[in-house]
């Protein structure tokens, strides 16, 4: 994973424009339906890792969950914070901040376990996803959910493709790497590896769908609004059903700590 000092400088890039356009909006919206059919219900306690300003995890403290975020980058903590202060009270009281790595998660929390354990895009900054998921899985009590976001390593021909970049997504088919809209170099991962590793730490996947297909190459478009409102069920709808699952950008794995 990127050192916290890059993450401080990308921050506003990421969180802002990356998190305001269509496709980070479809991201969000896509796993957060996913996620929800199989979290317990409120006010169970959920943890975010990498969880930077709370995209993802803030619509469920307003649901009633406990939620803490724990991310290394004090930018991205901070523009959490500015998001809770606009927040009514008893949500904000519902959010725990704690700036850590995920290696030292379950200290920095005094080794409390969660219900739900959320990672999303975080795994493809790592160069080996096995001590990672070793460190998640020990942050979920037992029947707590892990959720896990990862970059589909069988399709990273198709966004270069898309874009016309024809020598990129030739070397792309046998790639295990590459560089994002960030500019940050990423891994790609597969669902049977992630799931065997999982496996491996008592996680056993229960379900799993895309994430992003017919968006993904809408880099230049930086709003959700104007009109785009379809485009949102019909990403769901193609999450979770085959073909459509498989040619996603993203992969979503949900597991359970038996």
């Amino acid at each position: 994973m990127p050192a916290s000092d890059q993450w401080d400088a990308l921050a506003e890039q990421f969180v802002e424009r990356h998190y305001g356009s269509i496709r980070g909006q479809v991201r969000i919206y896509v796993i957060d339906r996913q996620l929800r059919a199989h979290l317990p219900p409120p006010p169970s306690a959920l943890v975010d890792i990498g969880g930077g300003a709370g995209n993802q995890s803030l619509p469920l403290a307003r649901d009633g969950y406990q939620v803490t975020i724990i991310d290394p980058s004090p930018a991205m903590l901070e523009r959490a914070t500015a998001r809770l202060a606009g927040e009514d009270g008893a949500v904000a009281g519902r959010v725990r901040l704690v700036q850590a790595t995920l290696e030292e998660a379950l200290d920095a929390v005094g080794g409390q376990q969660f219900a739900g354990v959320l990672c999303h895009g975080v795994i493809m900054y790592v160069p080996d996803p096995g001590p990672f998921i070793a460190a998640l899985a020990s942050l979920a009590q037992r029947g707590g959910i892990v959720s896990l976001v990862a970059k589909n390593a069988k399709v990273l021909a198709v966004r270069p493709a898309l874009e016309g970049n024809w020598a990129e997504a030739l070397q792309s088919f046998d790639a295990s790497h590459q560089v994002n809209g960030l500019g940050l170099d990423t891994r790609g991962d597969t669902l049977e590896d992630l799931t065997a590793i999982l496996g491996d730490h008592g996680i056993e996947r229960i379900a799993w769908y895309g994430v992003r297909l017919f968006t993904d190459g809408w880099v230049s478009r930086e709003s959700a609004g104007n009109g785009h409102d379809g485009i949102f069920p019909v990403e769901y709808e193609a999450s979770r059903r085959d073909p459509y699952r498989l040619l996603s950008r993203l992969f979503h794995v949900v597991g359970v700590r038996r």
